[in-house]
């Protein structure tokens, strides 16, 4: 049975995306991103599988689609939440990668958040659900600072269930 890990990058007021896309550019997030789910099943809608535009080296790709029809080339596509989690049953640990809808839906599923909280409030499209403190316990907290593609504070923080 593998254990749920929502792995997620969102602004103060939660935003997530903006037009399908990120709404900053911090390298070390994709980094982090890439160790924490190398050679793990990772679960997404099928907006953040077109957001990133092909499946990622090293990771198995689940996608949630209520399109049928729906073939992706390297993916596999999954017609419901409970198909994708069982699809990646003998994985020790399973990360749900985005967009906001797989996010509501496997919050309460989930053990651990994997989060980067960027601080400031970023106006977009898509947002990550309220997380209810009295469920989690924070675990770690890093916190980082870069100049560059644009200066920006975030934080490295994981959460547990308690």
């Amino acid at each position: 049975m593998t254990t749920i890990s929502i792995i997620v990058a969102m602004s103060k007021n939660r935003t997530i995306g903006v037009n399908n896309t990120l709404p900053w550019h911090i390298p070390a997030d994709l980094q982090r991103f890439k160790q924490l789910t190398m050679g793990q099943h990772i679960i997404m809608g099928r907006k953040t599988d077109y957001s990133i535009g092909k499946p990622l080296p090293g990771r198995t790709s689940v996608v949630v689609s209520r399109d049928r029809a729906l073939r992706l080339a390297g993916c596999t596509v999954v017609h419901s939440l409970p198909l994708a989690i069982a699809a990646c049953a003998r994985d020790l640990q399973t990360f749900v990668i985005g967009g906001a809808d797989i996010y509501a839906q496997t919050l309460d599923l989930a053990e651990t958040l994997y989060v980067t909280e960027i601080q400031k409030d970023v106006i977009g499209d898509a947002a990550f659900p309220e997380i209810d403190t009295s469920a989690w316990q924070e675990v770690s907290r890093e916190i980082h600072y870069q100049e560059m593609p644009e200066a920006l504070e975030y934080h490295f923080v994981t959460y547990r269930r308690k």
